[in-house]
């Protein structure tokens, strides 16, 4: 997750207020200021003594010439967390210096500067420093840097079984966001073949829709997270973040509120594309639904071999979560 962070050192009290309330990760006060901003609401500041140095290790620099970036690329290595502000913005001294420090920060003007900040080189700048004194951009940059973090490319796999386990342990994810129609978690029993699982959003005959839910599955299955990992759903706690994904493939993080394991009875559902296994251990209820490829809902309970359902897949396998590049056979 990149860092969002609202310059508000000409003090005012609506920016911080505004910052707070969309969910910035820092805001950067003056220091005779501390107490003040403090009864507003609960967030880290940065402060700035009248000597402009800063807190919590970071530090502005502004790039005019080869020197400054220098002098920015340095400060980095070092362990500084280096703010960097172009006199003219341009892209080109910020890709230098984040091939070279992951602790580089870009001051932006607004969303579409935000954008650009944390997509470049792929890897992006660690967080953006908005100063802005508009209060619809502080919202409009927090939108970019918070909810859409990742964008995959999900598949279309045939069902190839669909097989009673009997009796598991399940997990039914609530979030503190609402999903809308067409979003849902990837989970699987290996992390290189995962099933789109989506929320509950759907009236059923049976059960009221639980908009902010996603019955993931047992409790063993991967699912992603923010920064291109996985853990096991069992891990899922309240105030954990998790990745929501819509069915194209884009991807915004959401915050875990309660995760309920209950036993349930449970559905093997596996799945190929292009020669590459997807599998999942689902509760067999009328409830959870996947995604045809066509993009319309499909219960569990009405799956058939031969069916078309979205997935993803990846060529790395995991340790401890993270993506590596070496021969892993989960079965």
């Amino acid at each position: 997750m990149k860092e969002f962070i609202v310059n508000a050192l000409k003090y005012d009290k609506k920016i911080v207020t505004t910052a707070i309330e969309s969910g910035a990760d820092y805001i950067i006060i003056p220091k005779e200021k501390e107490n003040e901003a403090k009864k507003l609401g609960r967030v880290k500041f940065i402060l700035a003594d009248k000597d402009g140095n800063l807190s919590d290790n970071f530090v502005f620099v502004t790039i005019n010439d080869k020197k400054d970036e220098e002098k920015a690329a340095q400060l980095a290595k070092a362990g500084k967390k280096v703010i960097v502000r172009t006199t003219d913005w341009t892209i080109i001294p910020l890709e230098n210096l984040i091939a070279q420090s992951e602790n580089i920060y870009a001051v932006v003007k607004n969303a579409d500067e935000a954008s650009i900040a944390v997509g470049i080189l792929e890897k992006g700048v660690k967080g953006v420093v908005l100063e802005t004194e508009d209060l619809n951009e502080i919202k409009r940059v927090a939108s970019v840097i918070k909810e859409t973090t990742e964008k995959i490319q999900l598949v279309k796999a045939k069902v190839t079984a669909i097989i009673p386990v009997g009796m598991g342990d399940r997990v039914a994810v609530d979030t503190t966001s609402l999903f809308k129609k067409g979003e849902g978690m990837l989970v699987g029993n290996s992390s290189a073949g995962m099933i789109f699982v989506h929320a509950e959003t759907e009236e059923s005959p049976y059960v009221a829709s639980r908009p902010f839910r996603v019955n993931a599955g047992a409790v063993h299955m991967y699912t992603r997270v923010p920064g291109g990992k996985t853990v096991y759903l069992c891990e899922l706690e309240a105030g954990k973040e998790v990745m929501a994904y819509d069915i194209d493939g884009n991807g915004r993080a959401v915050v875990v509120g309660r995760a309920k394991i209950e036993r349930r009875p449970m559905l093997l559902v596996e799945a190929e594309y292009e020669g590459k296994k997807l599998s999942a251990v689902l509760q067999n209820a009328e409830t959870i639904r996947l995604v045809k490829g066509d993009g319309s809902l499909i219960s569990v309970v009405d799956l058939k071999e031969g069916d078309e359902i979205l997935g993803y897949v990846e060529e790395a396998g995991r340790h401890f979560g993270m993506k590596v590049e070496e021969t892993i056979l989960e079965k």
